[in-house]
């Protein structure tokens, strides 16, 4: 829950203006949401910054006969797409976009129709008449395409990538998404909380945690409920498991893409082990069902004993990995992601960090603290760089969870005081991926009207393509593994 959070409703002639003050005064733009008022749209723009926590929100009211608000995307790269998110779903024009076209609607979709507006009625029929997608073609001597996807060899989900090549060198990547968009915003809609918890939790299925705390924190915020300190201890507690079982699991996969199948096979022993401890924590392997809306419960708490013992593995897994010298050369220098070049895209979490940045949501909007929690960050931007934030990340957590079990006397939590409910909330995250946002309305009968959602993986993608620039195609898969972003958590 956001501590200090400040609203104000403003002309879109101000827009720029205001927009432009709180990005110099250090502010990040986290969500850029639009609403359907039946009679009027309603454009919020979440500005937040911390520590100390705060955000501070610009609310533009447009008419559904012109839809046009000033772009902002001469200030933020992140501000352009969410832009064309609004544009694609609610028919918003930014006026002075520097790349207006579609974004997570593909081509076949049916013209003018914006699933989100409450007055687009039935989905009419797929076009069966559009033309390929334009892809920018990079022109000269020797530059030839190579289209991979969107299907894909093995158990992974689709996205298109379009190479422009020399020899093995790529000279530009282009990924199109959105294959799986599954319309989670609109389904959200009308829901009571309870059901609204059970699609949080699946939007992406490896941050089952991150997502629905995200998701529940904003609905604390909206309906003024306060949280016991011992139930956020646990809930941290939970995004640490989170984490610890997905860097390891990319410790491993990353190791597995340059041949080295043994430490690969060492990882998913050790994944296996915090698989099975999270089912007995939770009852589930994907750690489901431990967080509700003012609560929190496991069925245990992991032991120290346990914890140490996956320390230690994970210092023999990271030995062996770095023992390996055909690792470590394929590792250093690839896939390089400037640390300007990762500010600019708004790039998040241990990939950002890999780059220098020290954005981290634990630090700047966190809501629990813990002596074991710094801050940890990366020079070098590469493939090398990526391993070793989540090999330290992985440390942290196993020490941030150890901190927590001396803090947790029970193992249920319950809180139903309210202060000043607002029917609006927005709830800060920071996932293993990295940010998490969930901005929330609900209405007075106390269902969602509106629950917009913001994945790392939305700002990240364009990280991978930016970091290709100068690889050879053979270490795709490799550069592509270190970031490891989501699918399903960008294609909603």
């Amino acid at each position: 829950m956001i501590k200090t959070r400040t609203a104000v409703e403003l002309s879109a002639h101000d827009l720029h203006f205001n927009a432009e003050r709180l990005f110099e005064a250090g502010y990040t733009l986290a969500a850029i949401t639009a609403h359907d008022d039946d009679d009027e749209l309603r454009v919020v723009y979440s500005f937040i910054i911390g520590p100390p926590d705060e955000c501070h929100e610009l609310i533009v009211r447009v008419s559904k006969d012109d839809p046009t608000l000033p772009s902002l995307s001469d200030l933020s790269f992140p501000a352009s797409r969410f832009e064309r998110e609004i544009h694609d779903f609610f028919g918003i024009v930014p006026v002075g976009h520097r790349f207006l076209r579609p974004l997570a609607l593909h081509q076949h979709w049916p013209v003018d129709w914006r699933a989100l507006r409450h007055d687009s009625g039935p989905m009419p029929p797929m076009r069966d008449d559009a033309a390929p997608y334009p892809f920018v073609e990079v022109q000269g001597s020797g530059v030839y395409e190579i289209p991979v996807g969107p299907i894909h060899a093995g158990l992974i989900e689709p996205g298109h990538f379009r190479f422009s090549v020399v020899g093995e060198t790529i000279l530009k990547m282009t990924a199109r998404l959105w294959y799986v968009h599954r319309g989670i915003e609109r389904l959200f809609e009308g829901t009571a909380p309870a059901q609204g918890l059970m699609i949080a939790e699946r939007i992406s299925g490896d941050t089952a945690v991150g997502h629905s705390l995200a998701f529940v924190m904003a609905l604390e915020d909206a309906m003024g409920i306060e949280v016991q300190v011992e139930s956020k201890v646990v809930r941290a507690l939970l995004l640490e498991l989170e984490r610890l079982y997905n860097h390891v699991g990319d410790i491993g996969a990353m190791c597995n893409d340059v041949g080295f199948g043994v430490a690969q096979a060492r990882a998913m022993i050790i994944r296996e082990g915090l698989l099975r401890l999270n089912e007995s924590v939770t009852g589930h392997r994907l750690l489901r069902g431990s967080i509700g809306l003012g609560t929190s419960h496991v069925r245990r708490l992991p032991s120290s004993e346990e914890l140490d013992q996956v320390a230690q593995e994970l210092d023999d897994l990271v030995g062996l990995a770095l023992s390996n010298t055909v690792l470590v050369d394929r590792f250093e220098g690839t896939a390089v992601l400037h640390a300007d070049d990762a500010r600019q895209l708004g790039t998040l979490g241990p990939a950002a960090r890999a780059s220098g940045c020290g954005v981290d949501a634990r630090a700047a909007h966190g809501f629990v603290e813990s002596p074991a929690f710094r801050l940890l960050v990366q020079s070098r931007g590469d493939v090398m760089a990526r391993f070793i934030q989540r090999v330290e990340e992985a440390r942290m957590s196993i020490s941030m969870i150890q901190d927590f079990l001396r803090r947790v006397d029970r193992l249920s939590h319950e809180s139903r005081e309210r202060v000043d409910p607002s029917r609006e909330g927005l709830g800060i995250v920071e996932g293993w991926r990295g940010m998490i946002v969930h901005r929330v309305e609900i209405d007075v009968s106390g269902a969602l009207s509106r629950c917009h959602v913001v994945d790392p993986s939305f700002h990240n993608w364009p990280a991978v393509a930016v970091s290709l620039a100068d690889t050879i195609v053979p270490d795709f898969p490799l550069a592509n593994k270190s970031f490891n972003l989501s699918y399903a958590g960008n294609d909603l």
